[in-house]
């Protein structure tokens, strides 16, 4: 008798064992879902990044922290304006807007992703010109690239900047590339890349970068245009021969969309330009002639989405593309002809946000889409269909003051 009381003692040791390894190794490992917010304030002093964790069966967010610092001081780097990850979800790289009054030159910070998905303490990753202010960046779909810009300073005689740098996936490192664009003639508003395998003059580029822009300094005025650019291996930029090329009024995002399936030819690239011609938003349609370096106008454009539309993002299989709109509190959803690049309204074509909604994020399943809300101090989170788009059960979040940029994965 006494054996067997030893046998089934050790067996359920064994199993305590087992159950322990297993809760240390799911605790050690980071949430399937995080969504990353900044924070402004509702003085515009806000300077911190807040965790969610999402629950991958309803999108629900869940707090991690909130207090992880966008600025090693206090209110001293200026507004924190976007963020993203890394593609190995281990780093994150914060924008700080800086502060020309001050000559508090523009900053990007880095930040390691701890197991629980809050973030660790920051890091000066790159210090751009001292009287400049940051307007936006973005990185590669490889995380070998991170471009920025910014609007220059005309009372210092500063141009608009368009900077690169380069990094490595899991790094939170970066380095310029001392050799890309680093002025420009035209003040930029956004920016996004597409990696392709294309001829770019003599050379096969891997990468085009786009820039919107609503004013040109220089005298003949150009104003509303998007810049197409060619990217070499080393990060290095050359614009496009029949660059730049004319939007609507006032463009104030840019999306590049690459729709052919992997190994294939059958769909296309296109870009989208949201802009704010008159009272109500509007989306121009560029496609991409990939063996000559062009953009094409598309000339059917979709029907008319929120005022100002200030952000737009794909899902993860390029079917269908989301804008966030300022001025009218809507997210607007459209399916993507996927060969000829045309919008169609899904139905319901739109859901009402918190006011003033200012940034996109969706997690890579595709499944939840969400809004940070300047103006409300909070988040709204909607669940999205993979097949048809649509958007439904909305639900709001609270955040700390003034949310900003944001991200997922």
């Amino acid at each position: 008798m006494s054996k067997r009381i030893s046998v089934v003692v050790a067996l359920a040791g064994m199993c305590a064992l087992s159950l322990f390894l297993l809760s240390c190794g799911s605790s050690s490992s980071r949430p399937s879902g995080l969504l990353y917010v900044l924070t402004q304030g509702s003085n515009g002093t806000g300077n911190n990044v807040t965790s969610f964790s999402i629950d991958l069966g309803r999108g629900n967010l869940s707090l991690i922290n909130s207090n992880a610092s966008t600025c090693s001081t206090a209110n001293a780097c200026g507004l924190p304006l976007d963020i993203l990850l890394d593609p190995t979800g281990a780093v994150a790289f914060v924008l700080n807007q800086g502060i020309p009054s001050a000559s508090v030159a523009p900053t990007i910070y880095s930040y390691t992703v701890n197991s629980d998905g809050s973030l660790g303490a920051p890091t000066v990753a790159a210090t751009l010109t001292p009287g400049d202010m940051a307007i936006a960046m973005t990185r590669d779909a490889g995380g070998n690239f991170l471009y920025v810009i910014t609007e220059g300073n005309q009372s210092l005689a500063l141009a608009p900047q368009l900077l690169v740098f380069s990094a490595k996936p899991g790094s939170a490192s970066l380095t310029p590339v001392n050799n890309a664009i680093s002025t420009l003639t035209r003040v930029p508003t956004a920016l996004s890349t597409i990696t392709l395998t294309a001829p770019c003059g003599t050379t096969t580029s891997q990468e085009f970068l786009y820039v919107t822009s609503n004013r040109d300094l220089l005298p003949q005025h150009n104003d509303n245009t998007v810049s197409m650019y060619c990217v070499d291996s080393s990060g290095n930029l050359s614009e496009t021969v029949n660059s730049p090329y004319t939007t609507q009024v006032d463009p104030l995002s840019v999306l590049a969309v690459n729709t052919n399936p992997a190994g294939q030819n059958t769909g296309g690239v296109f870009v989208y330009v949201g802009s704010q011609p008159t009272a109500s938003g509007a989306l121009s349609i560029f496609q991409m002639d990939v063996n000559n370096a062009l953009l094409l106008p598309v000339g059917t454009e979709p029907p008319s989405t929120g005022q100002k539309p200030v952000e737009m993002l794909v899902d993860p299989t390029n079917n269908f593309l989301y804008v966030v709109c300022e001025d009218s509190n809507q997210v607007y959803g459209y399916r993507i002809n996927t060969t000829a690049g045309t919008l169609t309204a899904l139905s319901p074509a739109n859901e009402p946000t918190g006011s003033q909604p200012v940034a996109l994020a969706m997690h890579s399943s595709g499944k939840f889409l969400y809004t940070s809300n300047s103006n409300a101090s909070n988040l709204s989170g909607f669940t999205v269909s993979t097949t048809s788009g649509s958007m439904s059960s909305p639900f709001t979040v609270t955040s700390p003051a003034g949310p900003s940029g944001m991200t997922a994965r």
